[in-house]
C-alpha cells in the first residue's frame, strides 16, 4: 500500500513539474521588431514611384510578350516608373494577376 501512494505521489509530481515547465514556455516575452525593420517584398515593389500610363503608351514589345505570354489577356491598368519598367494589372478570363516587364519586353520578377 506504500508503495502505491508513493507511485502516485511521484506520477503527480511529474506532472505538475512538466506543466510549470509549459506555461513558462507559453509566458516567455516576445522581442517584438519595429515595423520599420521589417519590408515584406510585395512593400518594397509598391514603394517603387509608378505613374499610370493609358494602355495606348505601353510600347509595342510589351505588348507583343504580353499577347505571346498570356494569350487573351486584357490590360486593366498600366503604370511606369523612372526606369522605364511597366507595372501591368492584367485579367486572363477569371483570373487576374500583376506583371512587370522593361521597355523591350522582358519579364522582371518583383
Amino acid at each position: 500500500m506504500k508503495k502505491l501512494i508513493l507511485s502516485a505521489a511521484i506520477l503527480l509530481g511529474g506532472f505538475s513539474a512538466i506543466a510549470q515547465e509549459t506555461s513558462k514556455d507559453a509566458t516567455k516575452e516576445v522581442k517584438e521588431v519595429p515595423a520599420t525593420e521589417v519590408v515584406a517584398p510585395e512593400a518594397k515593389a509598391s514603394q517603387e514611384e509608378y505613374t499610370a500610363i493609358t494602355a495606348e503608351e505601353i510600347p509595342a514589345p510589351v505588348t507583343a510578350a504580353l499577347e505571346t505570354a498570356y494569350p487573351g489577356a486584357v490590360v486593366e491598368t498600366a503604370h511606369m516608373n523612372e526606369a522605364k519598367e511597366y507595372k501591368l494589372d492584367i485579367a486572363v478570363e477569371d483570373q487576374k494577376a500583376t506583371v512587370y516587364a522593361d521597355a523591350e519586353g522582358n519579364w522582371i520578377q518583383k
